[in-house]
């Protein structure tokens, strides 16, 4: 999937500015790391059982989607601002 995600974001990139590519890399590092610190968190919560198990896959949900959510917000900010006359 993140093969499709990359293949369609170079495919588009040629209809982007600069700037706004840049921020769009940003956002996906900071995708990538809050996956990343999720998968942790999963690694985690296989190593136990019970309530500390179920806390720690609900943190890393709670991780992956303030990632998503930070990233998106940050993909929307570059789209507008490059669709904004200058």
């Amino acid at each position: 999937m993140m093969a499709g995600v990359a293949a369609l974001g170079l495919g588009l990139a040629g209809c982007d500015s600069k700037s706004e590519n840049a921020a769009e890399d940003q956002a996906a590092a900071v995708r990538a790391s809050s996956d990343a610190a999720a998968d942790t968190l999963d690694a985690a919560a296989d190593a136990t059982s019970g309530a500390a198990e179920d806390a720690l896959e609900n943190k890393a949900d709670a991780v992956r989607a303030a990632g998503d959510k930070k990233a998106d917000a940050m993909e929307d900010a570059a789209d507008k601002k490059d669709k904004a006359p200058e």
